[in-house]
């Protein structure tokens, strides 16, 4: 069965479908002892495919959940020398994370070496669903809260729909923790939303992800996806 040539290099785990289209116009994939570079290409399993010189063997498709911790990057790797949630994990697979969270962000993270499922997911990001915990300084006051359900315009995108719950009010401290669900959001997002209604965004944690939760998961904790959850991700 014929599959373009970026298809067959981000299922057999290289990297996800976009990179592997960087790395074919690059000329570092031969197919059958020629340089290709057309990312139309299509390949079988009879082809010889090698990757920088190397033979490329299909692996099986490794998926894992982790609570990334705040202070490490979720990116492969770093200039700066950061950690690296997948020195976090593990596994002698390559694998890599399907979206991002933010260096000071934590929670809910999905990584695989199925790149077939992180383009699919790339492709439809406005179906996913997320949840946050937002720790905001400052007390919110019911006028904010009304925006923030009905929604509202921030540097001309307009925020509908939002799905938000007060948690807690910590008096004391002068904060408050708000949960709340976004659909093709980034996590940066919610501190644009925030300091556009005058709060400063303390903390943000992913609770879930897909449908994907962390639940009680301590910080750092992983596991593998299970079955149900794969096929969850597949059919969005």
């Amino acid at each position: 069965m014929e599959e373009r040539l970026q298809k067959f290099l981000a299922n057999a785990g290289i990297a996800s479908r976009r990179k592997c289209e960087e790395y074919i116009k690059d000329g570092k994939v031969s197919v059958n002892g020629n340089i290709i570079t057309e990312l139309g290409f299509k390949v079988t399993n009879k082809d010889v495919i090698l990757f920088n010189g190397k033979p490329i063997v299909k692996k099986e498709h490794i998926y894992y959940l982790i609570n990334k911790p705040s202070g490490i990057i979720s990116s492969t790797k770093d200039n700066e020398g950061k950690k690296s949630v997948i020195d976090l994990i593990d596994e002698k697979e390559r694998i890599y994370p399907i979206g991002r969270l933010d260096y000071n962000v934590s929670g809910a993270l999905i990584l695989t070496n199925d790149g077939d499922l992180a383009y699919k997911l790339t492709k439809n990001s406005y179906k996913i669903k997320k949840v946050y915990q937002v720790r905001i300084k400052g007390i919110i006051n019911q006028a904010n809260f009304n925006k923030l359900y009905k929604g509202f315009k921030v540097n001309d995108k307009t925020y509908r729909d939002l799905d938000i719950e007060l948690l807690n009010i910590d008096k004391e401290h002068e904060s408050s923790l708000l949960k709340i669900t976004l659909n093709d959001t980034k996590n940066n997002d919610i501190y644009k939303i925030f300091e556009a209604l005058g709060y400063e965004v303390k903390k943000i944690k992913r609770l879930e992800f897909a449908g994907i939760s962390i639940d009680d998961m301590a910080a750092g904790e992983y596991r593998k996806l299970k079955v149900h959850e794969i096929r969850k991700l597949y059919s969005l």
